[in-house]
């Protein structure tokens, strides 16, 4: 196998800019087959950029050996290069993109991870995060494993390593009933392409085809980018397996009703994709549209907060009766690689990723429209942002349920005395903000938008304890972190 270390250049970030949102999990994508599968799965992990900024890995296998390119940064940055792709030969490849939710970013910890066990090679990535990670991890190091990384998902390896089974795929079941949480794993071995889902389906996961060849990945807008159909989705606690002697589907779970992330439509999903049969695009303008029946304000325009809030503000301008307007322009060339700023241009805050669009707001009685708010501190930058700018009444609007619980499935969120939702009321809420007036779609309202007459609270449809604090699996690490297990020894990386 052939191994990259080199490093990207260390990417920017500022909480002044971008601490106040909730931050994606991770994206996967393998396909089988397919001669230029590794230039495939770079297109794949360029439509799924926005699940992951941090970091991007391929393996790619050529029928002898395994390769494997692992890099910090954007896809752009490593995978648009053609040396690189042509030094990951091989028919089979699997891809990550990351954001980390466990572990830190660095290049030990960039997915698609890789193993020789004793059946062969066996790379994997993971969407999600597992709620007994570290509880896994304690067990396997006291039995003498080696952890590489600071991941849950290198538990994954060695508990596929460990099993006894004869057939990869019964190790493979063998692990994941181990595992507590979500997760969405694109894997490959020397034969073999494999997808498995959480048995709640938490994190999404679809089947693809190109030119015959089977695709797995994360979302449909990857499936879009390379012109490959859409199949199916990935069922909530499927394992499916793809070789030479075709498609293999196993069902090792006790059946239980999926729960998938309501996230996914609000926030992380792109909006072109298709998630659990749903146009995202026309979910977000549904919501938006709920907001305004439930939560109408007097208004002389509406105005979303870029990119987050435009389906959802144009939803909520359509059943208003409301213009919907640009209020705000967004620079979409500063950010993560912005060069580390002077803490005078520091203090522009979200100036630097924002401006009012005078000519739209001076003057008028404004409806701002985002998916969620977090911590508030960027929406009280813009709020002040649009009443410099002229705005006579500034009312904010939130497509989504306020934020009162911390996830821990792939999404990281604040503590929860770090939600601003979860210390303060919708006044005071208000009054920190600064707004007009502030509303929040409700619980029943964003189920109506995905198309459910209402939540169900004693079968809930959806994953959605940021709001209700109702945890759909056990929360076994955080349960022995409140009864003082240490968490993990972390290595720095000097460069």
């Amino acid at each position: 196998m052939t191994v990259s270390t080199e490093r990207a250049a260390p990417t920017f970030f500022d909480p002044a800019l971008d601490g106040d949102r909730l931050r994606e999990e991770c994206g996967v994508f393998g396909i089988y087959g397919h001669r230029d599968a590794a230039a495939i799965t770079a297109l794949g992990l360029h439509a799924l950029q926005h699940r992951g900024e941090e970091a991007a890995g391929i393996v790619s296998f050529d029928g002898s050996r395994f390769h494997s390119e692992r890099r910090l940064g954007l896809v752009e940055d490593t995978f648009s290069k053609r040396h690189i792709i042509e030094q990951l030969p091989g028919h089979i490849a699997v891809g990550h993109v990351r954001y980390s939710t466990t572990g830190g970013t660095i290049l030990r910890n960039v997915q698609p991870f890789f193993a020789e066990l004793e059946s062969g090679g066996f790379a994997v990535g993971h969407n999600g995060n597992l709620t007994n990670g570290l509880t896994l991890r304690r067990r396997l190091v006291g039995e003498g494993a080696m952890m590489h990384s600071t991941s849950d998902t290198e538990v994954i390896l060695h508990l596929v390593a460990r099993s006894r089974r004869n057939r990869f795929v019964d190790k493979l079941v063998e692990a994941l009933r181990e595992l507590e949480g979500s997760y969405s794993l694109v894997a490959m071995t020397n034969k073999k392409l494999i997808a498995a889902r959480d048995p709640l389906g938490i994190r999404p996961l679809v089947l693809g085809e190109l030119d015959g060849c089977p695709i797995v990945t994360s979302e449909t807008c990857a499936l879009d980018i390379i012109g490959a159909k859409y199949v199916r989705d990935i069922e909530n606690g499927e394992v499916f397996v793809y070789d030479e002697t075709g498609a293999h589907s196993y069902k090792p779970f006790p059946p239980v009703a999926p729960r998938p992330c309501i996230f996914e439509y609000i926030y992380f999903s792109r909006p072109d994709s298709i998630v659990g049969g749903r146009s995202v695009y026309e979910v977000r303008k549904n919501m938006g549209a709920e907001l305004a029946r439930e939560a109408a304000a007097p208004a002389d325009v509406v105005v979303p907060v870029p990119d987050s809030g435009v389906p959802a503000a144009i939803g909520y301008a359509q059943a208003a009766g409301v213009p919907y307007e640009l209020g705000i322009i967004r620079n979409h060339y500063v950010g993560r690689t912005f060069i580390q700023p002077t803490q005078s241009v520091r203090e522009l805050g979200v100036r630097l990723k924002h401006n009012a669009n005078r000519a739209v707001v001076a003057g008028k009685r404004i409806v701002l429209i985002d998916d969620s708010l977090v911590r508030g501190t960027t929406s009280v930058k813009i709020v002040q942002m649009m009443r410099e700018a002229g705005a006579t009444e500034v009312h904010f609007r939130i497509a989504s349920p306020p934020i009162t619980h911390p996830d821990y499935y792939g999404i990281d969120t604040p503590e929860r005395d770090k939600l601003l939702a979860a210390t303060h009321s919708i006044e005071e809420m208000r009054q920190y903000i600064g707004a007009d007036s502030l509303a929040f779609l409700s619980v029943d309202g964003i189920y109506r938008a995905v198309g459910e007459e209402r939540r169900d609270p004693a079968r809930p449809q959806f994953t959605d304890h940021c709001f209700t604090g109702e945890y759909p699996t056990p929360l076994t690490d955080l349960a022995a972190e409140k009864n003082g297990k240490s968490q993990l020894s972390l290595l720095a990386e000097a460069s």
